[in-house]
């Protein structure tokens, strides 16, 4: 990579060193004694910088004195850019936007631009997959301490359009953002509100209306889980019993719950002969399956494409009986207070275990199954326009990928007042 990348820059647009187009140094080395923040000055860190914005929630204080000293030479001020030079986020930019005093930490990298420059179209660029990558990549380069060092970061190209055109850039994709803030905004209060509507049907705090209007008012039973579902582990497959042939059989296991569900496209595989026997085991669409040890708090639905599959040892399954609607004890199992329940019954001492027999004995309160499928109803719904915010959330995001690929490069021009 290198300006090759940007090979097919339009005939107005330069490319230029980072360093010959702004000013880039980075924070304090040494960990300076903090102070009360009644008498403090803010000192930031890279984990200020979190999702392309600065994030206020929490940081440390310094001595005026001290920020004083730090900042002689160079203070942070709004439209500088912050750049993390460590950690995971490591080459993850934003603009500087408040107007009170601050210092930085070393983890981070005050770029100040020129006037020919727009900060917030640097920042675009600089949260791109192609610099996040020559962060990641340059970090390793100098051996010691892994950090993103100062004198790659002023080597990086740059392309530079016109000023113009940088501005009418970054002031389109900002409506791309405000767009995702609102909805991020959205996705958050529904979930918010999904919990403590969960709080309140699982309980009995809330009650809902029956079929003919009037309000369930049968005194909920008391008693145990088992009640309610068929609770059941995998077998324990041995490891000859696995294969790489394509036709194999996936086996859900502990590590195929992912981005909190399940995702069997790596499962492994065993060869059908072996299942032919263990039918008991063989999900259906629709099951839903849980961790039983490491995290207790792995889960997920088993789908129709999923299938046929069959579960694993240390996993999980809950099937509600005749007494219980299977998304009601669904929602029941994740409730707060049975979650608290399993960890409580938990053992291990590197990890957290828990037995079938243990969660099949834990205490719950349940109503008759016509007020559990009025409640069930009523979370799914809720679940539905949690999906549908999180689906329209993940498309804007991907909608203004392309088209910062398209105008950061110049393969998608702007309008721009002569």
């Amino acid at each position: 990579m290198g300006t090759d990348y940007f090979k097919e820059l339009p005939n107005n647009w330069e490319i230029k060193k980072f360093g010959d187009v702004a000013k880039i140094t980075c924070g304090v080395a040494a960990t300076p004694e903090y102070v009360d923040a009644s008498i403090g000055i803010p000192f930031f860190s890279a984990r200020n910088v979190q999702n392309g914005r600065l994030d206020l929630n929490y940081f440390q204080y310094i001595s005026v004195e001290l920020h004083k000293k730090l900042t002689k030479n160079t203070k942070p001020e709004r439209g500088d850019i912050l750049l993390t030079r460590v950690g995971a986020g490591i080459g993850e930019a934003a603009v500087v936007n408040i107007d009170f005093e601050f210092s930085v930490y070393v983890s981070l990298t005050l770029i100040k631009c020129s006037k020919k420059i727009e900060s917030e179209f640097i920042k675009l660029l600089l949260n791109t997959n192609y610099y996040r990558y020559l962060a990641t990549r340059d970090q390793f380069a100098g051996g010691g301490v892994q950090n993103l060092n100062v004198q790659m970061v002023k080597d990086y190209p740059i392309p530079v359009p016109p000023l113009l055109e940088q501005k009418k850039i970054a002031q389109i994709l900002s409506t791309w953002d405000q767009a995702i803030s609102a909805t991020e905004r959205l996705l958050e209060n529904s979930q918010q509100q999904k919990k403590a509507l969960m709080q309140q049907l699982l309980t009995g705090k809330k009650r809902l209306l029956d079929e003919n209007g009037v309000k369930f008012s049968e005194e909920w039973k008391k008693g145990k889980l088992n009640d309610l579902v068929k609770i059941d582990s995998g077998f324990a497959f041995k490891s000859s019993d696995f294969t790489n042939s394509f036709d194999g059989v996936p086996i859900i296991r502990m590590s195929d719950f992912k981005n909190g569900g399940l995702d069997i496209r790596e499962a492994a595989k065993v060869s059908k002969e072996i299942t032919n026997s263990l039918q008991r085991f063989r999900l259906n669409s629709g099951d839903f399956v849980f961790g039983m040890s490491g995290s207790l708090s792995n889960y997920g639905w088993v789908k129709e494409k999923d299938l046929p599959c069959y579960l694993n040892q240390r996993v999980g399954r809950l099937v509600a009986n005749e007494q219980g609607d299977q998304k009601f004890v669904t929602y029941l199992y994740l409730s707060e207070k049975v979650q608290q329940s399993i960890i409580d019954k938990a053992a291990g001492a590197a990890q957290l275990n828990i037995s079938v027999n243990d969660l099949r004995g834990i205490q719950v309160f349940y109503p008759v199954k016509e007020e559990q499928q009025k409640i069930a109803k009523v979370i799914s719904l809720a679940n539905q326009e949690i999906d549908t915010l999180q689906k329209k959330l993940d498309c804007l995001k991907q909608e203004k990928k392309a088209l910062m690929q398209q105008l950061l490069t110049g393969k998608k021009r702007v309008k721009v007042a002569a």
